[in-house]
């Protein structure tokens, strides 16, 4: 099994780290990841240059790009032979109800699948001061690929989206499937000054859970389970197409 690995935290990000040393028992691992933080680049390509590609370790890349080219170019013409999967992550911080639609994890997962790849987006929830248990995520992520290889799941156009409590293995209370949850409205941004006085904006931070009651991925993790949420990548919401057409032939 030939697994290609990258994140949006960089290619020195220690989730990363630690993800590539719980997959490499499984097969062979290839690392292809930004050469900086690149969270919140959703599912953006690089247009307006070129992509370079440079060695940091054996069958490990950092790219002058986004998590989706990072994938793009692994997939589409960097490397002779085709890869069996794709695995993001592992993020630090979580990526719930509204994050997936700016997370640079998920968007990694998203273009492996696009280009026909089973795909899993990994995230460790992690909140100030809290420990790091990056090694209770990667083992959830190597369980959770094992399972994906040994027993493949139904669809051609599925990822999952996994967030892993900030605990020890031992204290992860198990494995819940879950639907995305929804954040209230984000913080204000955050007004300040750069060193020549200039006025300049800081996005704010994201809101609490809104829609996080049972059944979502906020309310799996605050009760210590690792949430997994199958994703789609088809947008389109069908049962409006009905209204949509009926909204158009009105006079």
């Amino acid at each position: 099994m030939k697994l290609l690995l990258s994140n949006d935290d960089g290619y020195r990000a220690e989730g990363l780290r630690a993800l590539k040393s719980a997959l490499a028992p499984l097969g062979s691992v290839v690392v292809v990841a930004p050469d900086r933080n690149r969270s919140g680049a959703s599912n953006s390509l690089t247009l307006d240059m070129p992509l370079r590609a440079q060695t940091y370790e054996p069958d490990c890349y950092f790219v002058n790009g986004t998590p989706t080219d990072c994938v793009h170019l692994a997939v589409s013409g960097l490397f002779d032979g085709e890869h069996d999967m794709v695995v993001s992550g592992i993020n630090e911080g979580a990526n719930l109800g509204d994050d997936t639609l700016y997370s640079g994890t998920v968007a990694a997962a998203v273009e492996g699948r696009f280009l026909g790849l089973p795909a899993i987006a990994v995230s460790l929830c992690i909140e100030e001061g809290s420990p790091r248990n990056y090694a209770a995520a990667a083992d959830t992520a190597a369980r959770l690929v094992t399972r994906l290889v040994h027993q493949p799941l139904p669809g051609s156009m599925m990822i999952l989206n996994v967030n892993v409590p900030d605990l020890p293995t031992d204290q992860l209370r198990g494995i819940k499937v879950t639907r995305l949850g929804h954040r209230h409205r984000a913080k204000p941004v955050v007004r300040a000054r750069d060193q020549r006085g200039r006025e300049v904006f800081w996005v704010g931070m994201a809101g609490e859970g809104q829609d996080a009651g049972p059944g979502t991925d906020f309310d799996a993790i605050a009760q210590g389970y690792v949430s997994v949420t199958p994703l789609q990548i088809d947008l389109t919401r069908h049962a409006a197409i009905p209204d949509v057409e009926r909204w158009l032939t009105l006079e």
